[in-house]
């Protein structure tokens, strides 16, 4: 019976718990009322999926069962529909229940609210049959939108509801839980293409769903509180009782969820505190585009240039050990931030040189800058870890980009508007970003806090600081370096370059772990756990590995914080001594595959081992060295004192938000494995070998677009690319076949990896890769030379392919040994195969009559061709029907040079025919006849050449 109305009490009244009943009631119905209905109806269609069906797939995906066929998709539809104003009215109560006046916590995660139920009403309405564009968008936004929601209701619950708190946590570290076995799954379904791997997946999808929907149902147990319309009967939402709510905020204060989520919500420290992660990213952009711009000049001296001195200018801190000169930079900083902006500027300068010389400047006053801000607010405790997160942040932020751009920096001076840069938004945000966070920077000249003064070395603590440069751009400044480490081919058993997420993750798990546990991350567990992440990461390869990159990944990150403490303490020659240190371990790792061409590279020649183990060994030294407290009793104290607090929560607002980028831009860059050749009906395949490199064009541009466009135009099916290895910090860490892979619609194998001291090679294919084997050929004295032998799926028919890189020309016992290897490689392989490859021979010469004849079983694409001395394709077992050679343009000093086959042919006779009496589909391409296009065109024979 409803209450009597007396001033204005509600004729209706009912319990709030029901709102969120009615909705879990009716959401649950959605879900499995079409489960049901599609299992009674359409069992055998909705476990169906591209590769298998029943019985080896037996239990439905959410996507299948949804949104496929009628009527079960109506069911879901219109109980979804009915869910909406449960769904509506539960964001609205809980902002009711949260909202306090000092706090916009709650404004945002109602805001996050109402955008997810309207991106479900998206993805529900419009379905991947519908369209699968728009289908995806919306989907991934509100998957994307779920973990603020989620932080967020866990931060704003009620302390007076532990155990509504305390189901939130469970159902919430349940579901983000559940995404690593469903993500794993997943992948041996699209990737591997495992039987039933697929329906393992549907039910931990399925439970992602119950649990999606039981986290909101908590919310009835802080509704119970409510009596609509509109009551609240325990003073909950206005905050009645104060001393009730004090007295548990007082409890809760010292809890690092407490200190980081208790308090309002400022846009202004928002905005400082994302342009001090900005200020990051601009660090690591420049720094990281130093060494590529370096690379351009040995790269085209083939050795020493003179130009490699620019990596020192890392060592500008050294200048901050003159106090007048410190007192003035410090006081200045502003400034010298902003003449840094010169490295962003350079992609502006054609000149090469010039170009090199304003990175180095650039750098040189940022390495200063940001020294400088460290040690000026050593004494401020929370300033000097505001400043350190936004730098760790910042390294997340601009691996990330790179992950976003296929590897490449948007604002490196390598890219400009041509080949995708953001060079003036990266300008204009920088700008604005130092006016911005210089406001707080000041010259400390106080005592240290909580330590009592230095203790320890400042050598030790520079060394540390070495460590840690290095480590974290050497592996951590592109997402998919480590993965590559633990690369070896196909099929495929260990991560590939969508899984940088994990990388990334991993690095953010760091930066958590360092604001939670403050001076336990620097402790001899830590340096454990690192020397077993890096031996894993340098001995293992697939998944064992790759757990050694994320406990790398971890702990370095963590390590960042006492270690860039600890050198402040000591002087800015702590620093200086760090970039040199860095600059030393940056040569080294850099010499163990340049060896050939470098002075006494044969000392570190293949040594990766030794390069990680003095890195692990400096960051030790450097722990070993971090300043310790007097006595228990001040740390007790200063833990309390320099926990979690306030500011912090910005900072992991950002880290949250970058993070929730690149789970969205993993799921978009996931390989869709559906490529098809370009002419499959006449069954061609058309082979390409081409060196690009490393990527870089005759002007110092990034070339992989033009690399791509000249591909797609030759119509290339296979292709082999040599000099590809350009995960070094020399070369930018970057990855040329992720853009190329993704764009052209190709699977692809990296080669042997960074690990392996090669320059690299790489095989791209419209046709499945079914296995893939990596080789490094003897090379007693020069260079190691790398091979790819794969067996591709062609129209049905195995088909083996080669790449291949031999040695120097000023090593001809190598080039004898190498050619004996391939040669016996390929005339064991039973299968067609065909050589792309870079041999350094003369045409029916010395080493040429071991790759061709009776030792190898091939034969030469055109044996007539005179004029080769480096690329070469060769074949055995497949029918040969054209060959062209075309020009280079600018993009790099090497020819592409093509092949067209027919697969499930005979070899056929050498009698060249003409182009008239070829069939329109097995043609090269007419554009590059004469002029060509942007420089390409057919050259040497000025025609492509046809055979019988």
């Amino acid at each position: 019976m409803p209450p009597k109305l007396k001033d204005g009490d509600a004729v209706v009244a009912f319990s709030g718990k029901w709102i969120a009943w009615v909705h879990t009631v009716v959401a649950y119905a959605a879900f499995l009322g079409a489960l049901i209905t599609g299992l009674y109806l359409h069992y055998r269609k909705i476990v169906e999926n591209e590769y298998y069906g029943y019985p080896d797939e037996w239990f439905p995906s959410v996507s299948s069962t949804i949104g496929d066929r009628y009527p079960e998709r109506s069911v879901f539809q219109v109980f979804i529909a009915m869910t909406s104003g449960p769904r509506f009215a539960l964001v609205f109560l809980w902002y009711i229940l949260t909202a306090r006046p000092d706090s916009k916590l709650p404004k945002f995660v109602a805001g996050i609210g109402i955008f997810r139920t309207l991106t479900c009403g998206g993805w529900t309405y419009v379905t991947s049959t519908d369209d699968h564009g728009w289908h995806d968008i919306f989907m991934i936004s509100y998957l994307v939108a779920t973990l603020p929601w989620t932080l967020g209701c866990i931060a704003l619950s009620p302390k007076a509801n532990p155990r509504a708190l305390k189901y939130r946590k469970i159902i919430a570290g349940s579901f983000f839980g559940t995404l690593v076995p469903m993500i794993y799954f997943f992948i041996q379904h699209k990737v591997h293409k495992v039987a039933g791997a697929y329906t393992t997946y549907a039910f931990f999808e399925w439970s992602l769903i119950l649990l999606d929907v039981g986290f909101d149902a908590v919310t009835a147990l802080d509704f119970e509180g409510f009596e609509l319309v509109v009551r609240d009967i325990q003073g909950t939402s206005r905050g009645k009782d104060h001393r009730v709510a004090d007295a548990i905020l007082e409890k809760e204060k010292d809890k690092p969820a407490g200190q980081v989520f208790g308090s309002g919500f400022s846009w202004s420290e928002a905005i400082d505190a994302a342009a001090d992660v900005y200020n990051g990213y601009v660090f690591w952009s420049m720094l990281t585009s130093l060494g590529l711009t370096v690379w351009y000049f040995p790269l085209w001296h083939m050795g020493i240039s003179g130009y490699e001195v620019m990596v020192m200018c890392t060592v500008s801190p050294f200048m901050l050990c003159s106090a007048s000169f410190r007192s003035l930079i410090i006081k200045n900083v502003r400034y010298v931030h902003l003449l840094s902006l010169a490295g962003l500027l350079a992609y502006l300068v054609k000149t090469p040189e010039l170009r090199l010389f304003s990175v180095g400047f650039g750098v040189s006053m940022s390495c200063l800058a940001w020294s400088a801000t460290w040690y000026a607010e050593r004494s401020q405790s929370k300033h000097l870890e505001a400043r350190t997160l936004a730098w760790t942040i910042g390294l997340i932020a601009s691996s990330l980009s790179k992950f976003a751009f296929y590897s490449n920096n948007p604002i490196w001076p390598i890219m400009h508007a041509e080949n995708g840069g953001w060079n003036k938004t990266g300008f204009v945000l920088a700008v604005l970003a130092i006016l911005i966070s210089t406001r707080r920077t000041t010259d400390n000249r106080g005592g240290l806090e909580g330590v009592g003064g230095p203790q320890g070395s400042a050598v030790l603590a520079g060394f540390g600081l070495g460590g840690l440069f290095f480590g974290l751009h050497s592996l951590l400044s592109d997402s998919s370096t480590m993965i590559l480490w633990v690369w070896e081919g196909y099929p495929v058993r260990g991560p590939i370059a969508a899984n940088g997420v994990l990388t990334l993750l991993a690095m953010a798990g760091g930066v958590v772990h360092a604001i939670w546990l403050q001076e336990k991350a620097a402790n001899w567990i830590s340096i454990f756990w690192l020397a077993v992440g890096a031996y894993l990461l340098t001995s293992y390869s697939y998944w064992t590995g790759y757990l050694g990159a994320v406990l790398t990944a971890v702990e370095l990150m963590s390590l960042a914080f006492p270690l860039i403490a600890s050198g402040t303490r000591h002087g800015p020659v702590a620093f200086g001594l760090g970039f040199l240190i860095y600059n030393i371990l940056v040569l080294a790792h850099v010499w163990v595959v340049a060896y050939a061409f470098v002075p006494g590279g044969p000392l570190l020649r293949e040594h990766t081992d030794w390069v990680m183990t003095a890195t692990v060994f400096f960051v030790t030294i450097g722990i070993y060295n971090v300043a310790k407290p007097k006595n228990s009793g001040k740390s007790r104290q200063r833990s309390s004192k320099f926990g979690p607090s306030r500011f912090k929560s910005y900072y992991l607002y950002a880290l949250m938000g970058l993070e929730l980028l690149a789970i969205s831009i993993s799921y978009l860059r996931f390989p869709t494995n559906d490529y098809a050749p370009y002419h499959k009906d006449e069954k061609v395949l058309t082979a390409g070998i081409w060196t690009i490199h490393f990527s870089l064009d005759n002007d110092m541009w990034s070339a992989e677009r033009r690399i791509r466009d000249l591909i797609k135009e030759v119509e290339i099916d296979v292709i082999g690319l040599l000099e590809t290895d350009l995960q070094r910090i020399i070369m930018g860490n970057r990855d040329t076949t992720q853009f190329l892979a993704e764009d052209l619609g190709m699977y692809v194998d990296f080669g042997p990896g960074p690990n392996k001291h090669t320059w690299g090679a790489a095989l791209l294919s419209k046709f499945p890769i079914l296995n893939s084997t990596h080789h490094l050929l003897p090379s007693p004295v020069g260079e190691l030379a790398p091979a790819i032998h794969a067996t591709l799926d062609a129209y049905g028919e195995h088909v083996d392919v080669v790449v291949f890189h031999s040695g120097q020309e000023e090593d001809p016992e190598d080039r004898r040994l190498q050619s004996e290897y391939l040669a016996k490689l390929m005339k064991e392989s039973p299968r067609p195969l065909i050589l792309m490859s870079y041999l350094v021979i003369k045409p029916q010469e010395g080493n040429y009559n071991t790759y061709v004849g009776e030792k190898s079983g091939m034969k030469d694409i055109d044996p007539n061709d005179w004029d080769r001395w480096c690329e070469y394709i060769l074949y055995k077992g497949i029918k040969r029907s054209g060959y062209a050679r075309v020009s280079r343009s600018t993009i790099t000093d090497t020819e592409l040079q093509v092949g067209k086959f027919i697969v499930g042919q005979p070899e056929g006779n050498d009698e060249r025919i003409s182009e008239d009496q070829v069939p329109k589909g097995l043609r090269f391409p007419a554009m590059l006849k004469g002029e060509g296009v942007r420089g390409h065109r057919y050259h040497v024979f000025d025609e492509p050449r046809y055979y019988s």
